[in-house]
């Protein structure tokens, strides 16, 4: 027996050993013949995966350096405009780490765009699965892990760039420290838990680090196979209405070998991409900003976009306060942090409140064009107008000072829009859609528009048109095939129907 065969039979007699002990055999057989669709939306998800590996890899090198101390030391580095200042080590150990060790600046830009990368690309999937119905039956229990891995990546990304103790995440500190005061009855002994003491004290930065480098990343590191693999893996895959898709079958690649191959090559992009980014775009550059201090005030400053709602929402709120039983509430606090709790909440729970609102307990499979759910997709850009104008009030400020206006009237055009942004939104969306579908009906009708007259016999003239290709009616007839709700006036108004309705003189037909 020559050495190739003997390597080839020790090789197979180690795999049927372990089958016999795992039964791996079955299991690899199934999942090499999985198919995975490949729709470019499906990507987002997997940016938001191999950013959170190239989070975890370059975090493990940053602890080899960061001291999470708030100590005095004086600093005495390579940073000259910084020599002889007193400082906490954390942010003398960051400046180390930025100015004299090699590759330390580096890996502490990749750590940060990473970051940054991550949330964007956890937004963008949870907005292509609400605006495609993702989340329905059998998904729910995904979708709250997503709410779930948001508000976590959201809460580490606060830890993380507070870590440095610079005068910009003290600054944000202060604020939440001073927003968790502010609760009633459990405000003191909650800032107390944070602290230690008062504020600053000396405890805060080492118990963000726990919270930061073990606490958030161990409970992300167990949410996210169980996310993004084992739950799409047991359930079957969404997919759009295309091809040989239906409610039942899946139209994709298998899973070996090329799922695989394009799955290795995009983690290797993702990460090539974030190390360009941090090569050539310099963020968080801290020894501008000087170590933290409580008597200093920091005028323009922001927390990361992923946060700034928050900051919005506290800018818009008038400083109202009341006195109660000896307690002062104030409500300039309260208010924004319970709109705030209850929109992610209703987020949350929105899966469930639709089913109940249409009635509607069918396992779904096969994807929702936007459209084709209108007040779904009028709701979540209503959603998004909302984020989207706290989020730009955070830089009420800025934008006073850039364009020379007044900051009250940037606060108080913020405030009107925040009101009247979203009911406007929701309608014009909606109204959209129903124009979308009305559209796709004559299409299936009366086929495609070429732009050619002619003439009739009897002298009138009408334009030419060709019939749709054969697979886009056939996605068109199976949508308006879908049977309508028979419930209330809720589902139908999740339906389309008030369009329907309205357009019945006409005897035109209007789907969901």
């Amino acid at each position: 027996m020559s050495l190739t065969e003997r390597r080839a039979s020790t090789a197979e007699q180690a795999l049927n050993a372990l089958d016999d002990r795992l039964g791996t055999t079955g299991f690899a057989r199934r999942a090499a013949r999985k198919a995975f669709p490949d729709h470019w939306s499906f990507l987002i998800g997997e940016i938001a995966l191999y950013s959170f590996l190239v989070l975890l890899a370059s975090g493990v090198f940053l602890t080899f350096f960061f001291k999470p101390s708030m100590s005095e030391v004086v600093y005495h580095g390579s940073y000259a405009p910084l020599r002889g200042v007193e400082m906490s080590e954390a942010y003398a150990s960051t400046l180390r780490l930025s100015m004299d060790v090699r590759g330390g600046l580096l890996v502490r830009q990749v750590h940060h765009w990473s970051a940054l990368i991550f949330l964007s690309a956890i937004l963008a999937h949870m907005l292509r699965v609400f605006f495609t119905g993702a989340f329905r039956k059998p998904r729910e229990l995904n979708w709250l892990l997503g709410i779930v891995l948001f508000t976590l990546a959201m809460a580490n990304g606060f830890t993380g760039y507070s870590l440095p103790d610079d005068l910009l995440s003290g600054t944000g500190l202060r604020l939440v420290l001073g927003a968790a005061q502010a609760i009633p009855l459990v405000g003191s002994y909650l800032a107390f838990f944070l602290l230690g003491g008062q504020f600053p004290g000396t405890d805060l930065i080492p118990r963000l680090y726990v919270v930061h480098v073990l606490l958030v990343p161990g409970l992300m590191a167990a949410l996210v196979p169980l996310h993004a693999i084992v739950l799409p893996w047991v359930q079957k895959h969404t997919d759009f209405r295309r091809g040989r898709s239906t409610e039942r079958t899946v139209e994709g690649k298998p899973f070996y070998p090329v799922f695989m191959a394009k799955t290795t090559a995009f983690v290797l992009f993702t990460a090539g991409v974030t190390v360009l980014l941090a090569a050539f775009l310099q963020i968080n550059p801290v020894w501008q900003y000087g170590p933290y201090s409580p008597s200093a005030i920091s005028a323009g400053s922001q927390p990361d976009w992923y946060l700034a709602f928050g900051d919005g929402a506290l800018r818009l709120m008038p400083g109202w306060d009341v006195t109660v039983a000896g307690h002062t509430l104030s409500f300039g606090i309260l208010v924004p942090l319970l709109v705030i709790t209850v929109f992610f909440t209703v987020l949350a729970l929105y899966p469930f409140i639709e089913r109940r609102a249409t009635g509607d307990t069918a396992f779904h499979h096969v994807l929702d064009r936007p459209r084709d759910a209108a007040t779904r997709t009028g709701l979540g850009a209503a959603g998004i107008v909302f984020y989207g104008v706290l989020w730009a009030a955070a830089g009420n400020d800025v934008i006073a000072d850039r364009f020379d206006v007044s900051l009250f009237a940037t606060t108080w055009f913020f405030r009107v829009a925040l009101l009247a942004g979203p009911p406007l939104a929701f309608a014009v969306t909606r109204r959209l859609c129903l124009g979308l579908q009305r559209r796709d009906l004559l299409l299936l009708e009366h086929g495609v528009e070429t732009g050619i007259i002619v003439r009739s016999p009897s002298g009138g003239f009408g334009e030419r048109t060709r019939p749709l290709p054969a697979e886009a009616a056939e996605r068109l007839r199976a949508r308006t095939a879908v049977p309508r709700p028979s419930g209330g006036p809720l589902a139908r108004l999740f339906a389309g129907g008030e369009l329907e309705r309205s357009e019945e003189k006409e005897h035109r037909p209007v789907p969901r």
